[in-house]
Order: C-alpha cells, then sequence, then structure tokens
C-alpha cells in the first residue's frame, strides 16, 4: 500500500489592491523591478543611514567659532519661533471652519486634505521653493534660485547682528506656503479628486508661489517699478499669500463646475453646513492664528510687535461688525456663516496693511471688508461659481482691498510717518503700486494654475470625482470611511 505525496498548499497571492496596511508596503516594494530580493530590501534600508551621515558632514563643514549669544539675538529668533507655531497652528483653524460648513459626508475628505497639504508644502517649499523665493538672482527682479534645500548654517555675523536663524526663517516661511495651499481646499471642496489635489499642491508651493513672493519679499521688480520712493507694499501677504491662494483655488473651482444641485434653474440654493460649532470655533483658532501670521511678519521682537497686533485685532472686529450689519439688512436675522467669514475678511483686509495703518484706518479696513465679504459671496453665486466656504470672496476680494487700502489711508508708520495713502495727502502713486501689485499676483496665479490644473487634468483623467462618488460622498470614495460611523446621516 503506498500513500499518495499531499499536495503542497498552494497560498493565494494577494493582489495590491487588497493587500491590508501592513501587507501593502511590502507588496508595493516587490512589485518594482529591482527589489524583489532580500538583498536589495538591505540596500535599501542603507538609505537613511547615508543621509544622516551626510548630514553630520554637512554640519561639521559650517561649524565654525561662534560669538556669544545676545539677548536681542534670542529675542527675535525666539519670538519667530513662537509665530511659526501659531501660524502652523492656522491649519487646524482652515481645517475646522471648511469641513464645518460643508456636509457630514465629506468631513474625512476636507480633513485629510487639510491636513496632508502642510506636509506637502514644507516639502515642496523645502526642495525647491524657499531657493526660489529666496534665492539669488537668476533674472533680476523676476526670477531667483539658489540650488535645491536651504543652507541652515548659522554664521558669527548673523548672531552678532541679532539676525533670524535660517531654519527659523524657513519654517515661517514655509507655514505661508502652507496657507495659499490650504486656502485652495475650500474653493474645491466636495468633489476634487484628492490624488489630482496633492499634485497641484505640490506645483503650487514649490513653484507658483514662490517665484510670485520672490517679486516683493526678495527685492523684486514690484520693489523698483514704481520710481523713486515708491514700492508695492504687502506686509504680511495679503496678496502674496491670500489672494494667490484665491485665484489658485478659483481656477480650480471654475474647471471642476459647481457641486450637483448647487443651481437648480440657474437659481443658487444653499447647501447648509453639518456643525456650525466646529466651524465656530475654527474661526477663533484663525484669529490667534494671525497674531503670529501679522505680528510674525515683523522678523523681530521690537516696539512693532504690539501695534501690528492691536491693528489685527481691530480690523477683525471691524469685519465681524460689518458682516452681521449686511447679512442681518439683507436676510433679516444675523447669519453665523457671515459672522464667521467677517471675521476673516477683516482679518485678511489688515494683513497687507498692519504695519502702515492707523488704528483707526485698521478698524475702518475691516469694517469695509466684512461689507465686501457678504456682497461677494451673493456675486459669485450670480456667476454661477460655487464657492462653498466663501473662501475667494474671504481670501481674493478682501485681499485685494487690503492691499489697496494702503493707498487709500495708508502711512509710512514706521519709517519718517510720512502720508501715502490718496485720502491723507500722499497722492496716487502709492495706490498705483498698490493696483499693479494686485493684477501682477492676480494674471499670473491664474495663468499658471489654469495650465497646471489643465495638465494635471489630462494626465490623470480629470479631477473631478465620479457623480456617484459626489453624491455617495468623498469620505466612502475616496478614503473608505465616515467621520461620524456611529450616527445616521440627516441631510447628508
Amino acid at each position: 500500500m503506498t500513500t499518495a505525496p499531499l499536495p503542497r498548499s498552494r497560498r493565494r497571492t494577494v493582489r495590491l489592491q487588497e493587500a491590508s496596511l501592513l501587507e501593502g508596503p511590502m507588496l508595493l516594494l516587490r512589485s518594482i523591478r529591482g527589489f524583489s530580493s532580500n538583498r536589495s530590501l538591505t540596500w535599501l534600508a542603507c538609505v537613511p543611514l547615508a543621509l544622516f551621515g551626510l548630514g553630520l558632514f554637512n554640519l561639521s563643514a559650517h561649524a565654525a567659532e561662534m560669538p556669544e549669544l545676545n539677548a536681542a539675538f534670542l529675542a527675535n529668533n525666539l519670538w519667530l519661533l513662537v509665530a511659526t507655531i501659531l501660524v502652523i497652528f492656522m491649519n487646524a483653524g482652515f481645517a475646522m471652519v471648511e469641513a464645518g460648513m460643508c456636509r457630514q459626508k465629506n468631513a474625512v475628505n476636507i480633513l485629510a486634505k487639510n491636513l496632508f497639504v502642510f506636509a506637502l508644502a514644507v516639502s515642496s517649499y523645502w526642495f525647491i521653493g524657499y531657493s526660489l523665493m529666496y534665492g539669488d538672482p537668476v533674472s533680476a527682479g523676476w526670477l531667483y534660485f539658489n540650488g535645491l534645500f536651504f543652507d541652515p548654517a548659522v554664521t558669527p555675523e548673523l548672531i552678532s547682528e541679532a539676525g533670524l536663524v535660517p531654519s527659523v526663517d524657513f519654517l515661517f516661511q514655509a507655514a505661508f506656503a502652507g496657507t495659499a495651499a490650504t486656502i485652495v481646499s475650500g474653493l474645491v471642496a466636495e468633489r476634487v479628486k484628492f490624488g489630482e489635489f496633492v499634485v497641484f499642491s505640490l506645483v503650487l508651493t514649490g513653484f507658483i508661489y514662490p517665484i510670485a513672493g520672490s517679486w516683493e519679499w526678495n527685492g523684486g521688480w514690484l520693489n523698483t517699478a514704481f520710481g523713486e520712493g515708491v514700492e508695492f507694499i504687502d506686509f504680511a501677504g495679503s496678496s502674496i499669500v491670500h489672494s494667490v491662494g484665491a485665484w489658485a483655488g478659483l481656477v480650480g473651482a471654475m474647471l471642476l463646475g459647481p457641486r450637483i444641485g448647487k443651481f437648480v434653474g440657474g437659481k443658487a440654493q444653499a447647501i447648509p453646513g453639518h456643525n456650525m460649532s466646529i466651524a465656530t470655533l475654527g474661526a477663533l483658532i484663525l484669529w490667534i492664528g494671525w497674531y503670529g501670521f501679522n505680528p510674525g511678519s515683523q522678523l523681530a521682537m521690537d516696539q512693532w510687535v504690539p501695534y501690528v497686533a492691536v491693528t489685527t485685532t481691530l480690523a477683525a472686529a471691524g469685519g465681524a461688525i460689518g458682516a452681521t450689519i449686511i447679512s442681518t439688512l439683507c436676510s433679516g436675522k444675523p447669519d453665523l456663516t457671515m459672522i464667521i467669514n467677517g471675521i476673516l475678511a477683516g482679518l485678511v483686509s489688515i494683513t497687507a496693511g498692519c504695519g502702515n495703518l492707523t488704528l483707526v484706518g485698521a478698524w475702518v479696513a475691516g469694517l469695509i471688508g466684512g461689507f465686501i465679504v457678504v456682497f461677494s459671496v451673493s456675486a459669485l453665486d450670480s456667476l454661477g461659481i460655487d464657492d462653498p466656504v466663501g473662501a475667494f470672496s474671504v481670501h481674493g476680494i478682501c485681499g485685494i482691498w487690503g492691499t489697496l487700502v494702503i493707498g487709500l489711508w495708508g502711512f509710512d508708520i514706521q519709517g519718517d510717518g510720512s502720508a501715502l495713502g490718496l485720502f491723507v495727502g500722499g497722492g496716487a502713486s502709492q495706490l498705483w503700486a498698490q493696483f499693479v501689485g494686485c493684477a501682477a499676483y492676480a494674471i499670473w496665479t491664474v495663468v499658471t494654475c489654469w495650465i497646471a490644473w489643465s495638465v494635471i487634468g489630462a494626465l490623470f483623467g480629470g479631477i473631478r470625482v465620479t457623480e456617484a462618488e459626489e453624491i455617495e460622498g468623498l469620505d466612502i470614495g475616496e478614503h473608505g470611511m465616515e467621520a461620524y460611523p456611529d450616527f445616521a446621516s440627516a441631510g447628508n
């Protein structure tokens, strides 16, 4: 009697799409030619060690005899680090405002975009963006570059002159780049593909935003194009950060088209947000974070930091009051979403001129910004453009207003105190410079972002999710999870 050998048990090959989070990374590596053997994986594991050794060599190569740290050096760098943390924390505010003002079925997608976009912004800005924005001139006034990455070396002269450590300066500037990309998220919310948004964010923060920012903040052409004594002013980025992000998002929103159900018979329909408590908390987080955004842009701890903080506060207060008044007059009752957007509109309206407006001027600028944002939201609806959270009205329209107001009643407050604005005896030169700057950022961003969005759409089969995914919700279609799995969806 013979016994037939038992057949070897065949283990079914798991496909990458079916793999768990534990199996997925190894399957992905083994699917790439050259990484199928254990020896290849061993060599791959040596890469972090090589990079670590290169970093140690870089630090030792820059080692130098340093003078004793002085109080001014420590104060300036400590303040900028604190301001940087406040600006980074604004990502939480943006995420909460956007998620709260949108529907429950898209909350995970919105939170994922706002969380991940900062990681993307820091990486792309570290790789090339910072160099394009603050590098050496390639085409004087228009284009700058200083190689990939940035040099973190601290020199003795930097310490003795109480300058900023390059690493701290990079972090602060990277946080601004992340803000520009986060603004885009609000305009394209509830219908954009996650992967395509990721690719666009890399292009925006790595190339489009840094090149535009160098025109003003690295001594570019906007500092020299208007004759002696006149230059474009954008203290903390009403145009450079906020309007660039808003124009980039507007192009995406127009290419995507409106959400299903937003316009019925040519008339805009309200699509209420699912959690106004979260949205309100997000607005307060943004208000607090703005004390890093504006006072931090002083780039030193001096007597003007508290002044900038006060102008920022007054403008936010004026914006809230202005939006509440107009929304109440238009609808008969105060609208919480407009109060939120009014606060943000006031903050954006003072960002460019927080060091160039008087206290009264700052409050009035915010008040008018609050008026503007209510009318702007209605105007976009009438044009058939779907902006789920009013991001273009807050950051785009009020960004332009906040830039122009310097040419209306601004002063050289931190200089000789001379009048800059038309209404205070400064003439029209400053207003013209502000107008040209606004137009330049609008044209540059619209053209480059239209190209970027179009190329990304062509390469990846469009930038909008399918109709079925949009109806079901991006949380399921894009992420396979829900923000509130234990609660029944009502009015999703």
